[in-house]
């Protein structure tokens, strides 16, 4: 099944059953089995056919969509799940905790923190996307963040499916103070180091997010306009990774560091 074939019934079936277990996963604060057997393991449509479902069951509660989320942009990662391309996931309002005191740990299952870039564009990315050249002009500014990255999923046994049908493994985030263009910059050449209580626990590079957080964004640009929801100006867009994800845990104050796009923090709630 393609993003553009229609669904069989049984398919409208396993989308429904999937999306059941995974709201109920998130509603009763208790993580749930796999969805891949409802979705089998190489259906990416039916997958994402999930994630719009759960996706406007949140919009009819009055959510209001701000961006995406790339994920998977590891190489590592994606010969872990036997996979050979990224994906995506909604960035909600809600989700930015970057104006909170404190990351709310209660709103959380099973976190864990990633580094990466994130991009504000200042156009729209209607149009047909080749290359990094293509995006690069509507990037407003890019900023620090942290992704905390979360799974409906026990134990985060995940396959690509139940990652992707999960709204790409996503749960908040924190975007860091300082803007700078990319004229003032290279995502390539960013470096990384994530800090957990002080400890330094992950670090990486620009390189680490498909070669280059542009390129992750590129991809993304001519995904969702391939969906039929393209990238719009005033949108934020999480490029990737920079480098390996690490628990989380109530009471931590978790810092990146990345080069000249300086530091962001998140303390969570105990």
């Amino acid at each position: 099944m393609t993003s553009h074939e229609p669904m069989t019934g049984r398919d409208r079936d396993a989308v429904a059953a999937a999306a059941a277990r995974l709201q109920a996963a998130q509603d009763g604060r208790t993580p749930c089995a796999p969805v891949r057997d409802l979705l089998g393991t190489s259906d990416l449509a039916l997958a994402y056919a999930v994630q719009r479902r759960l996706a406007e069951h949140r919009l009819a509660a009055g959510a209001r969509v701000v961006g995406r989320k790339i994920g998977l942009t590891s190489p590592a990662v994606q010969r872990q799940l036997g996979v050979d391309q990224p994906d995506f996931g909604m960035l909600f309002a809600d989700m930015d905790v970057s104006a909170l005191p404190e990351v709310p740990a209660e709103r959380l299952l099973q976190p864990k923190a990633e580094a990466e870039v994130a991009f504000v564009l200042g156009a729209d990315l209607d149009h047909e996307i080749s290359g990094v050249d293509d995006v690069r002009a509507a990037v407003a500014y890019a900023v620090a963040a942290l992704e905390i990255v979360d799974s409906r999923i026990a134990d985060w046994d995940i396959t690509i499916t139940d990652t992707i049908a999960d709204n790409g493994s996503s749960a908040l985030y924190v975007l860091g103070d300082r803007r700078l263009t990319l004229e003032e910059f290279e995502p390539v050449e960013v470096v990384m180091r994530l800090y957990a209580d002080g400890e330094l626990v992950s670090e990486g590079d620009g390189a680490a997010c498909l070669g280059d957080p542009l390129r992750a964004l590129a991809w993304l640009a001519r995904t969702a306009r391939e969906f039929g929801e393209p990238l719009r100006a005033g949108q934020v867009v999480l490029s990737g990774a920079l480098g390996p994800m690490v628990p989380v845990a109530p009471g931590s104050v978790v810092r990146a560091e990345l080069s000249r796009l300086g530091s962001v923090t998140a303390v969570f709630s105990k």
